[in-house]
């Protein structure tokens, strides 16, 4: 069954790209909301306004206003001399191809020798896997709203299994800079003795920030210092588009948690089995699943996880498929993962909530929405107990950095 449809890649995925295309650009996506606000209000960082404009594309009930640090809207500033409909296709395209390339890295750091020694074989599952993965609903809804999520996941990943220090830690501090829950991989270097990493990602963030401050002063002092922690700024805490466990907890309490009790421990037990399948994933010299975990976590923790943010699960399917993992393990979560990441559970679940204001609802319908972040737990708890025994199967020196007896993550995605 493989070989015929492996043999049939290309067409796949020409397919499914015209058909998913087909569905952005004749319906809600073709508004791109999420890239208006980039395209439209970018430029506001050269004129000190930024934080007080809100894009003339929002939605009537929440004006969008650019949620990011200012280091991220001098990032889009090139795209802003484009003409609008050349920046939207643009930004299709590059999110396309970095789609591919996080397929293209994960299966050769789950492959290790095998890539080398099968490449072709390789190659066309990585084409197979970019066109299955066009149908799962968070890398949909990113080509739909316009996101970032899979030029950050692209250069995110690249970064945390590169050799070179500087190009590991540059990538995700600069990355951070731009959007800062990529700040979390940092604990990835840590966990793998890559202080030099760590370093030179703290340089780079520091170096995002201190750009900022030097284009407007005041704008930036704004954002870090009033703007950073106004999470209902970002968006309704609660709406079913928000996966994080805050939103979950949210929905299911009935108001906006915050930061209390029930987040501190819903937060600590998910740092605990975080801690816990790191490390089994550093003793297995997994080096994409150590990603994956400390990508979940900051995913938990985040006070607000769109859906669409959480594309990082494509990479976890294919590890769960081409990985050596029990079965009953790497079936479990496959029957888990694979409906809500293929069938819109967040539209399911927007069509009945009475507004994305909305806190409150049925007892059943909050339950759905833990969706996501009960997946996301459950995966940390298997990686935790299940991984840990095992040697490593030979994959992991294949993709691991050097620190893990390695081969460089560049060569991973040569």
């Amino acid at each position: 069954m493989e070989r015929r449809l492996l043999a049939v890649a290309p067409w796949l995925l020409i397919a499914s790209a015209l058909v998913r295309g087909w569905t952005i650009v004749t319906g809600f996506g073709n508004e791109t909301i999420d890239l208006y606000v980039y395209w439209a209000l970018a430029p506001h960082v050269l004129e000190g306004d930024l934080y007080q404009v809100t894009s003339p594309h929002s939605p009537p009930d929440f004006p969008l206003p650019f949620t990011y640090p200012p280091f991220g809207a001098l990032v889009f500033l090139p795209m802003t001399w484009l003409p609008w409909v050349v920046a939207q296709w643009a930004f299709r395209l590059l999110s396309g191809l970095c789609l591919y390339w996080l397929v293209r890295v994960s299966l050769r750091l789950v492959a290790g020798a095998g890539w080398t020694e099968e490449p072709r074989l390789w190659r066309r599952r990585a084409i197979l896997w970019t066109a299955v993965l066009l149908w799962m609903q968070p890398v949909y809804h990113t080509f739909e709203f316009g996101q970032i999520n899979l030029v950050l996941a692209g250069v995110v990943l690249a970064a945390m299994v590169a050799r070179d220090p500087r190009v590991a830690g540059a990538g995700i501090g600069l990355t951070a800079g731009v959007k800062l829950v990529p700040a979390i991989s940092g604990l990835y270097f840590l966990a793998t003795r890559r202080f030099a990493a760590a370093a030179w990602s703290v340089a780079a963030f520091a170096a995002s920030v201190g750009l900022s401050f030097l284009v407007d002063a005041e704008q930036a002092r704004r954002y870090w210092f009033e703007l950073l922690g106004a999470a209902d700024r970002v968006g309704p805490i609660a709406t079913a588009h928000n996966q994080s466990l805050r939103g979950a907890l949210s929905r299911t309490l009935g108001h906006d948690v915050e930061m209390t009790w029930p987040w501190i421990l819903a937060a600590v037990v998910a740092s605990v089995l975080a801690g816990f399948a790191l490390r089994a994933a550093v003793r297995a010299r997994d080096a994409l699943l150590g990603v994956l975990v400390v990508q979940f976590l900051g995913l938990l923790l985040s006070p607000i996880s769109w859906d669409h943010h959480w594309v990082w699960v494509g990479a976890l399917l294919i590890w769960l498929v081409h990985s050596r993992v029990v079965p009953w393990a790497r079936w479990t979560l496959l029957v888990l993962w694979c409906p809500i990441m293929f069938w819109d559970l967040i539209a399911f679940q927007l069509d009945r909530q009475p507004t994305i204001w909305t806190i409150t609802r049925p007892g059943w319908l909050s339950l759905i929405g833990w969706a996501y972040p009960a997946f996301a737990l459950l995966t940390l708890a298997v990686v935790a107990f299940v991984v840990k025994g095992r040697s490593g199967g030979g994959r992991g020196p294949a993709g691991a950095p050097s620190e893990l007896g390695g081969v460089n993550g560049a060569k991973a995605a040569q």
